[in-house]
């Protein structure tokens, strides 16, 4: 089973049927607005809603969304602005904002992340010396701040455990050894892909970074605990569904039963993601989802078979909405609360879901 195969712009997921999932490592062009807009009083699905999506409407996901916020609107490619992430191994941001600015490009700092900027031009920001060199990875906002909430120190051992293109596995890279001034030899990021050709392009964009500490592996995720290694720090950013904010028409061409599969395909990798996970150690599972099958259900299902695993409540976060405790009238793990839902109307940036786990320690 592949995961990860590359489509359209960006870094998508697919897992059969019509079912395509962006990543936030992004391109140079947005997309299309995916326009539709409903008045119809939020009804939260219940179990074997089959409800048929319809190319020409949004109308079942904007009522699944105003079941969880009432304010929920319907967006697309073009309401999210481009972003950078400054790769600070090979360049200082001032020194990166000089010369872009030379170009005739903005940079906007963007206040919740470490290296991120949002970034204006009217060329492609993916065709300039600065980014052929390396001193920046073109990456959305949540992406980089997954990679600060897991937070691995100078010198770990981070598991990713679906690493292509390359863009949080490039981030954990450069923060585990440190900057430009901090090598640490015995920090390293373990890649996992499936798909040669896409694992190839995570070892492409390492090497245009600077970053000697990737170990870029040919492995299914499902069966990481292959290695019979314990890792202090797992990155599960999981094949999704992706948002409407990721993809043209993206309403138009999911259906729940795709979401569903999905849904079963994730909940594999956290079994293995929680297997590999030491004792003591950290799990960020993510997602650039907004389905709650993807995101808080497949949170409350690790929690009912892992006694021993419990949320590390993300209250601390400038941005993000609780994660939702009740869907189609079920109670969910309370905990739950402490993980974090990214919503497109409020945040401005592409839909995202992330969730901070922690194994008990003996």
């Amino acid at each position: 089973m592949a995961f990860g195969h590359k489509g359209g712009k960006g870094k998508h997921r697919h897992s059969g049927g019509a079912n395509h999932a962006r990543r936030h490592d992004q391109s140079v062009d947005g997309g299309v607005n995916a326009g539709g807009a409903s008045s119809g009083a939020p009804v939260a699905p219940q179990d074997g809603d089959d409800t048929p999506m319809h190319a020409e409407s949004g109308e079942f996901f904007l009522n699944r969304y105003r079941a969880m916020d009432a304010a929920a609107r319907l967006m697309g490619p073009k309401d999210v602005r481009q972003a950078l992430r400054v790769n600070t191994l090979k360049t200082s941001h001032d020194l990166l904002i000089e010369r872009l600015a030379a170009r005739g490009a903005v940079l906007e700092r963007i206040p919740f992340i470490k290296n991120g900027y949002h970034a204006v031009a009217k060329f492609s920001l993916g065709a300039t010396p600065e980014y052929l060199l390396g001193h920046y990875y073109l990456q959305a906002p949540l992406s980089q701040l997954a990679c600060e909430v897991l937070a691995p120190p100078v010198g770990a051992t981070v598991l990713d455990m679906a690493s292509a293109p390359g863009g949080k596995t490039t981030y954990l890279a450069m923060m585990v050894l440190g900057g430009i001034d901090h090598h640490s030899a015995a920090g390293k990021v373990v890649a996992l892909d499936s798909d040669p050709l896409r694992l190839a392009a995570v070892r492409n964009n390492a090497e245009r970074m600077g970053l000697p500490n990737v170990l870029c592996v040919k492995k299914d995720a499902r069966f990481a605990t292959d290695f019979d290694t314990k890792f202090m720090f797992v990155l599960l950013d999981a094949p999704c569904s992706g948002n409407m904010c990721s993809e043209d028409g993206w309403c138009g061409k999911r259906r729940i039963e795709d979401i569903r599969e999905n849904a079963r395909t994730q909940r594999e990798l956290l079994r293995s993601a929680v297997a590999c996970l030491a004792p003591g150690g950290r799990l960020l599972y993510s997602t650039c989802s907004l389905e709650p099958e993807e995101d808080e259900l497949a949170i409350d299902t690790l929690l009912k078979r892992s006694a021993d695993m419990s949320v590390v409540a993300l209250d601390w976060l400038p941005i993000g909405d609780h994660g939702v405790t009740v869907w189609g009238g079920v109670q969910l793990d309370a905990r739950i609360a402490g993980t974090r839902r990214f919503w497109p109307h409020k945040t401005g940036c592409e839909g995202f879901f992330m969730a901070l786990l922690e194994k008990k320690e003996g």
